[in-house]
C-alpha cells in the first residue's frame, strides 16, 4: 500500500513555510509524507490538499490559474479528495468575492464580504480595526471530525478584512465574533477550511492539521 501523501499547494500566495512547517509537525507519527509544490501530478499523487493563501483574493486566484494546478485540484475536489483550505485559500472555494469584484473557485456555494464595521465600537469603547489582527474566540457550531481534541471556545489567530458568507448555513462548521457573528469554518462533504491561521494558533492549531491528516471522509 503506498503512503499516504499530503500536499500543501505552492503557487506564489500563501503563508507556504509557516503552513508547510505546521503540517510537517502535525505529521510527526503519522507516516504521512509531506510534499509542497502545484504539479497537476502531484495534485493527482497526494491523498489529501491543503490550499493556503494570503494577500489579495484577485492576485491569488489569478497565481492559482496560472500555476496549472486549478484544475486538477477541482477535478481530485470533485472526486471526493479532502482538502483544507486556509484563510484566503477558504475564501477561494466561495463563488464571489466583494474584494475586487473577484470570481472564487464556486466549490461551496455563497459569497465573501468585506467588513463595515465604520464607526462601531468595541466593548471596552475601542473602535473596531479592520483587518481584525490576533486571537479571536472560535465557537464549534457542529460536531465534525475536524474538531477532534479541540474544545469549541478555544482562541486562534486571525488576519483578515472580509469573512464568508455561506449560503447554505449548514456549511458553518464554527463561528467567530467580530462586530457580529460571522463564520470562519466551513465543512462541506470532503472540505474543511478555516478563516484563521492554524500555523499562527500554537498547540491547537498543530492539532487541526493533524486531524485533517487522520481525516477519513
Amino acid at each position: 500500500m503506498s503512503p499516504q501523501k499530503v500536499l500543501v499547494l505552492d503557487y506564489g500566495m500563501g503563508n507556504l513555510r509557516s503552513v508547510a512547517q505546521a503540517v510537517l509537525a502535525a505529521a510527526q507519527g503519522t507516516g504521512v509524507e509531506v510534499q509542497v509544490g502545484h504539479d497537476p501530478q502531484q495534485v493527482r499523487d497526494a491523498s489529501r490538499i491543503v490550499l493556503p493563501g494570503q494577500g489579495a483574493m484577485r492576485d491569488c486566484m489569478a497565481h492559482f490559474a496560472d500555476s496549472g494546478a486549478r484544475e486538477a485540484v477541482l477535478s481530485e475536489v470533485a472526486a471526493g479528495k479532502p482538502l483544507l483550505g486556509v484563510c484566503v485559500g477558504m475564501q477561494m472555494l466561495l463563488e464571489h468575492s466583494e474584494e475586487q469584484d473577484t470570481p472564487g473557485l464556486a466549490v461551496i456555494p455563497g459569497a465573501v464580504r468585506r467588513f463595515r464595521l465604520e464607526g462601531r465600537l468595541q466593548p471596552d469603547g475601542s473602535r473596531f480595526k479592520v483587518p481584525q489582527m490576533g486571537w479571536n474566540r472560535v465557537d464549534i457550531a457542529r460536531p465534525h471530525p475536524m474538531w477532534e481534541g479541540i474544545a469549541s471556545g478555544r482562541h486562534f489567530y486571525f488576519v483578515h478584512s472580509f469573512y464568508a458568507e455561506p449560503a447554505d448555513r449548514r456549511d458553518v462548521a464554527a463561528t467567530t465574533q467580530y462586530g457580529d457573528d460571522f463564520a470562519c469554518a466551513l465543512a462541506r462533504d470532503t472540505i474543511f477550511a478555516t478563516q484563521f491561521h492554524p500555523e499562527k494558533s500554537a498547540a491547537d492549531g498543530i492539532r487541526l492539521y493533524r486531524n485533517f491528516l487522520t481525516w477519513f471522509p
